[in-house]
Order: C-alpha cells, then structure tokens, then sequence
C-alpha cells in the first residue's frame, strides 16, 4: 500500500511542478502582450496602460474608445488601428500630443464607425487627399493647434474626400490660418467650424459665399487679429450685423489701425465703413486748399506788379548790353582791317 502511494505522491509533485511553469509562461506573455499594447492595455481612467506601442495597432473589437497620449508617434501608417484588416468598433480615438507630422493614406481604414477623432496638439507636415480616408461616420474632427503651415494648405484636398460627408464638428482653432480653407468644404454637412485663436484679419466676399452655403452652421471667430479698415472689413461687418452664423460675433475685436484697437467690431458704427464718401471728401478739401494757394499767388503777383516789371526791364537792358559787347568783339575778329589798326 505504502508503495502505490509514493508514485501516486510523485506525480502529484510533478503536476504542480508543470502547472506552476505553465502559468508563469502563460504570464511572460500576457505582460509581453500588454507591452505591445495587443490586447490587456487599458487602465480604469481609459489611458493606456503599456509602456511602448507598436504599429500597425492590435486592438481588441470590443472597445470602443481609446485614448493614446504622448507616445511621440510620428506617422500614421496605412491601417494604423486594424492590423489584420478586420474592422473595428471604436467610436472615439485621441491621438493628443503624439509629435504625429505625417498621416499615410488610408491611416483609418478599418474604423468606419468612429465618431470622433481628436488629432489636437500634433505637428502635421503631411496630409494626402486619402488621409481621412474609410470614416464613413465621422461626425467630429479635431485640428487645433496641429497643423503647420505647409499642411494648411493640404488641407482642403484631404477634407474633400466623399468619405466625410457626415462630418458636422470641425476644430481649427490655434493654428495660425490667415484664410479659411473652405474650398474643400462643399462635400460636408458643417454645423460647427471653430476659428478662433488663428492669424485671420478679415474674411473676403469669396469665403462668406461658401460660408453662406451652409444654412445651419455655427462659425466661432474670436480671438484674431481683424483690421478695422473700411477698405478690408466692410462685408465682413454686413455679414455679421445680418447673419446669425457667427456665434461669438459679440467678442470680435479690432487690432488695426491703432486707434481702433480691442474695440469691438460690433461697436463700430456705418461711417467707419464709408470709404469712398471719406475719400471724396479728402478730395475736395485738397482741391479747396490748392486753389486758395493759387488765389494768394496771384494777389501776390498783383500787389508787386509793378516792381516785377521794372526788375525785367533791368534784366532785358542787361542782356541787352552783354549782347552789344559780344556783338562788336565779334565783328573786330572777323575783319582783319580792324585787327591790324588795333595792332
């Protein structure tokens, strides 16, 4: 009996010997998975939990919102967020402060039911016409404070893509605009664009027609450097005492000319945009002024009449005398008669 145990103890010792190194096994990769950020990465808070990522990203289907913070990602590869080609359900993705400069085409491929895509706080040098490319049902994107000055200009091609059509929230905000690059926004069904904090110092005839093309949008414009000039801010103003699309329209403030400076652009009154009148008038005075000069010259010429013609007689009879002088040395030379009684 003694016997049979003591193999019986054996092979318990044995199996608990191998369930232990199974589950350490088990555990190296679980944690060398969660480095990778593959599957077990999230925290209670939503962020991220693994020290490094690896693109293209492994994410499990069943979440829907993630959140990735300076992880210093610089581009955005083709399908970034679904590796194995199989679409994901994310709904909201945050790629705050990531250093990203570069977005490959087709980056988003496999997330046609996101909802928001935060991209805010990055250095983006390089948008292609395909960046936004498979969100189908994006409703919200966010630009501030991301986009250089190269990239601004790439912009509108990338925004035109009929992927986009449902996109309803756009934010440029921070980003140093000096126009609206509202030629690729025809395609979308805008009701938010947020300008504020930018370089734009008035919006011409030609971006208000795009703007009016949108019936129900809502434009935040605070925090730029307008130039209360009548010659630049004319149908800017009408636009803004009519429409209602600007929503901060009560916080627009001036920076030029000086004099007119943090005043309220909705506090200017009609005669600062009358510039033709003003110039008309600026006309007429110069031509009043010119024209009383012109009438004290000749009052003045009058009162002196006399003395300005005794001074010409003098000049006359001087000139008249230098000529006789020069008259009479001339004949002398040439008649050689008179040369040799002189001599």
């Amino acid at each position: 009996m003694e016997m049979n145990r003591k193999p019986l103890r054996v092979l318990s010792h044995t199996l608990k010997r191998y369930n232990f190194s199974v589950g350490l096994i088990c555990l190296i990769v679980l944690s060398a998975e969660a480095n990778k950020c593959h599957d077990t990465y999230m925290r209670s808070d939503g962020l991220v939990s693994c020290e490094e990522i690896i693109l293209p990203l492994e994410v499990t289907r069943s979440i829907q919102n993630l959140t990735l913070h300076r992880y210093n990602i610089s581009v955005l590869i083709n399908r970034t967020f679904s590796a194995n080609g199989t679409e994901m359900d994310l709904r909201a993705l945050s790629l705050q402060d990531n250093n990203i400069q570069v977005i490959e085409s087709c980056a988003f491929c496999g997330l046609p039911r996101l909802l928001s895509l935060d991209l805010s706080h990055n250095r983006l040098m390089v948008v292609p016409p395909g960046a936004f490319y498979g969100l189908e049902q994006l409703r919200i994107l966010n630009l501030s404070n991301t986009l250089m000055t190269s990239d601004a200009s790439q912009l509108p091609l990338a925004l035109s893509t009929d992927n986009l059509r449902d996109l309803q929230s756009l934010d440029l905000s921070g980003n140093r605009l000096e126009v609206i690059p509202l030629s690729g926004f025809g395609n979308l069904n805008l009701t938010t664009l947020i300008l504020t904090n930018n370089s734009i110092a008035t919006l011409d005839s030609h971006n208000l027609a795009k703007l009016n093309e949108f019936k129900e949008i809502r434009v935040y414009l605070s925090q730029n450097p307008f130039e209360c000039k009548c010659d630049k801010l004319k149908e800017f103003y009408n636009w803004l005492k009519n429409s209602s699309q600007c929503a901060d329209s009560n916080e627009l403030k001036c920076a030029q000319p000086e004099k007119k400076k943090n005043t309220h652009v909705m506090d200017l009154e009609k005669r600062d945009m009358e510039c033709q009148n003003l110039d008309a008038r600026s006309y007429v005075l110069l031509g009043i002024v010119l024209a009383l000069i012109g009438v004290v010259f000749l009052m003045v010429l009058y009162l002196n009449r006399r003395g300005i013609k005794r001074w010409l007689n003098n000049i006359r009879e001087a000139c008249r005398d230098q000529m006789e002088v020069y008259h009479y040395r001339y004949e002398q030379d040439s008649d050689p008669r008179l040369a040799n009684v002189a001599v």
